[in-house]
This record gives structure tokens, C-alpha cells and sequence, in this order.
């Protein structure tokens, strides 16, 4: 489905995914990730878009900058990963200097906590202050980048039915991409921007309950 906007500017990926392997590659995610894939909506995940060769840290940031949306899993061992901070900044970076759209989804993590960084996300802050390795300027930069996610309004998912937080997401992404890809082609149609939407709302809700978690 990726495609052209209005004012013409490209984009290869329809959505980003950022998530932290060890809590929701398996789970969450990889539903996220299918429910996208079967509405087609292209969407990088790193473990299914990365060329072989070709070095992971250019690649990732490309494909951010190369995407309409990001969706930022952001779950509680998130923040303990240099990589995904690595690519939050970015993400940020993005959004602020060519309108990549963010949605975050509070996977099990109090968005409170990711706006002040408090609790397990101060722990890996920490820790990464503490790593001679890392820049204490990169880590206030990640630190600044969590605070600006933390504050835009996304989903909080805990205890509830993952499927219908899922769906959530999809009609989001879906209704935007397809409002604008149906814009194209009826302009000047007389009448036919309603028979667009109702198709488009019918694939939608086909199956919307269907995403097994």
C-alpha cells in the first residue's frame, strides 16, 4: 500500500515497527505485525526487511526514514536496549524534520512513567550512564526522545484484550492511508468518494475479529 501523498513526497514503508525482542517479538508485535501485513499495509520489522550484508544500523535508520508511520512498542525492557533507544531518537529526529507520524503503544508500562522516566525505565537509564562505552550526551538525547513519545496520545495496553487494541491500530493507519489513496483516484468523480470509503470500511472490519493472540 505504500504510496504518494498529496503533496507528492514518497515513503517505501507504510509502517515502522520499534520494538524490544525479548518482550514482544513473539507476541504482541508479531500479531501487530501480521494484522498489518493481511491488510496490506508494508510495514519493516527488522528481522524480516534487512538485506543480508548490509550493515544493520544504516539500514534501520533508512527504512525510518523511508516510512509514513512508527509504531514504538514500548514495553518494560524497551528502554535497557541501546538499540531501540537508538532508534526512538531517530524516529524523533524524523518526525520532527519531515512529519514521519508517530503512535506509541504502552505495552505494559505506565505512560507516566515513560514521560518522567521513572521506575524500570530510570534502572536502564542508569545503567547506560554507567557504560564507559556510551556518551552521556547520547543518553540525554534517548532520555529526551522517551520524554516527547511519552507525551503523544497512543494506546495503553495492559491486561486487555490485545486483538481489539490491535484493530484500534489498524483502523488508524488503514483509514488514513486509504483516504488519501482514494482521494487520487476519485478525483472528479462525482459520487464515488462514498462508494470508496464503504468498500475500504467493509475490507476494515473483514475479520476484525480474527487477530488471534
Amino acid at each position: 500500500m505504500a504510496t504518494q501523498t498529496a503533496s507528492s513526497s514518497t515513503w517505501k514503508y507504510d509502517v515502522f515497527l520499534s520494538f524490544c525482542g525479548v518482550d514482544t517479538r513473539k507476541n504482541f508485535t508479531d500479531h501487530l505485525y501480521a494484522a498489518l501485513k493481511q491488510k496490506g499495509i508494508v510495514t519493516f520489522r527488522d528481522d524480516e526487511k534487512l538485506e543480508r550484508g548490509k550493515y544493520i544500523s544504516t539500514e534501520l535508520l533508512k527504512a525510518i526514514k523511508e516510512s509514513k508511520y512508527a509504531i514504538i512498542v514500548l514495553s518494560r525492557n524497551y528502554a535497557s536496549s541501546r538499540w531501540c533507544l537508538i532508534e526512538l531518537a531517530k524516529i524523533v529526529e524524523c518526525m520532527k524534520d519531515i512529519g514521519l507520524i508517530v503512535l506509541p503503544v504502552f505495552y505494559h508500562v505506565d505512560p507516566s512513567h515513560v514521560r518522567n522516566q521513572t521506575g524500570i525505565l530510570a534502572e536502564a537509564f542508569a545503567k547506560h550512564e554507567k557504560d564507559p562505552k556510551i556518551n552521556i550526551k547520547d543518553v540525554q538525547a534517548w532520555k529526551d526522545a522517551l520524554k516527547e513519545v511519552g507525551n503523544i496520545s497512543g494506546w495503553h495496553v495492559n491486561d486487555s484484550h490485545e486483538s481489539l487494541d490491535i484493530q484500534q491500530i489498524l483502523k488508524r493507519i488503514f483509514s488514513e492511508l486509504n483516504f488519501k489513496f482514494s482521494s487520487i483516484f476519485s478525483k472528479g468523480l462525482v459520487g464515488i468518494d462514498s462508494c470508496v470509503k464503504e468498500v475500504l470500511d467493509s475490507y476494515l472490519d473483514e475479520g476484525s475479529g480474527g487477530v488471534a493472540l
